[in-house]
């Protein structure tokens, strides 16, 4: 049997570097909010199939007349704009606008306006959201194995998913311009929710262990579940990586940084449940043995 805790110094360093680079970045440059979180409007048009116009050609002609935060070309002749808040007979005009200057019909294929009010609300609910998550997960997992350590390393090696990909896309949003929006949340919660699963999958398999072997060796119990499940794991997340690959390499733009989302947050998530929670469990035990520890 590998003696897997015989590294978790090696385990703690990796999770320190991407957290801290992640951190870098964010503290830096921050994230790049969508118009989900500022307020504005998202319009997507569609270009007849009788004629092609390139991403430049359709930026000409829409910079001079609006304040645009950012175009996408999310097909073979569909543009999603992003700009501060116009209204319908705004957005007619650019479509008109678009089919004369490029000679082709334009079609509108979606139109929402958001106020910056609402924006801002959405940053509470979302604030809320993953502050809720993180205390009902804690107080089920104290709950389901009857000791608090469980559910703080839980939280711990959830902190450690938020954080990596909270860095990830703040680098992505300084280097690509990627914007978190709505579905970047979404996939945010999604993955926690995965990386507690598989936690819990872990701690499971060391409160069996335990029940059989009671004096066994805690950390030596904690190694032979990583040993039993990580197989388990693997094969798992291997399954979601490459049907989320397809996804983020066939699909399109409007969904590719969601399913980037879930990427990262997928592999971040299988590390941490077992090299990060599991090793802040004997960490703990270790220190708890140590404290208690007559003359020390």
């Amino acid at each position: 049997m590998i003696n897997f805790l015989k590294y978790r110094l090696v385990y703690f360093l990796i999770s320190a570097i991407f957290i801290l680079s992640g951190a870098y970045f964010l503290v830096r440059f921050g994230l790049k909010p969508a118009v989900d979180f500022t307020g504005g409007t998202l319009l997507e048009v569609e270009l007849s199939a009788s004629r092609s116009a390139t991403l430049s050609q359709v930026k000409a002609v829409l910079e001079p007349q609006i304040n645009l935060a950012s175009l996408q070309q999310t097909g073979p002749n569909s543009f999603l704009l992003r700009s501060h808040p116009i209204d319908q007979s705004q957005s007619l005009k650019l479509q008109q606008l678009l089919s004369a200057e490029l000679d082709a019909p334009v079609t509108e294929k979606r139109f929402a306006t958001i106020g910056p009010t609402l924006g801002q609300e959405l940053i509470k609910k979302t604030l809320v959201s993953l502050l809720l998550a993180a205390g009902f997960i804690l107080a089920y997992v104290t709950f389901r194995f009857k000791d608090k350590k469980y559910g703080v390393c839980a939280i711990l090696a959830m902190l450690h998913d938020t954080f990596i990909i909270l860095g990830s896309f703040s680098f992505l949003g300084y280097a690509y311009g990627v914007e978190v929006d709505a579905l970047f949340v979404t996939a945010l919660l999604t993955i926690l929710s995965f990386s507690v699963h598989d936690t819990i999958v872990v701690y499971d398999r060391i409160r069996e262990n335990l029940k059989t072997q009671p004096k066994a060796d805690f950390a030596s119990v904690v190694n032979q579940a990583i040993t039993q499940t990580l197989a388990r794991s693997i094969n798992n997340s291997l399954t979601i990586i490459f049907m989320l690959m397809s996804l983020f390499l066939l699909g399109g733009d409007t969904i590719k940084w969601f399913i980037a989302t879930l990427l990262i947050g997928t592999i971040s998530g299988t590390y941490s449940s077992t090299f990060t929670a599991a090793p802040l469990l004997v960490l703990w035990e270790q220190l708890k043995t140590k404290h208690h520890t007559p003359g020390v």
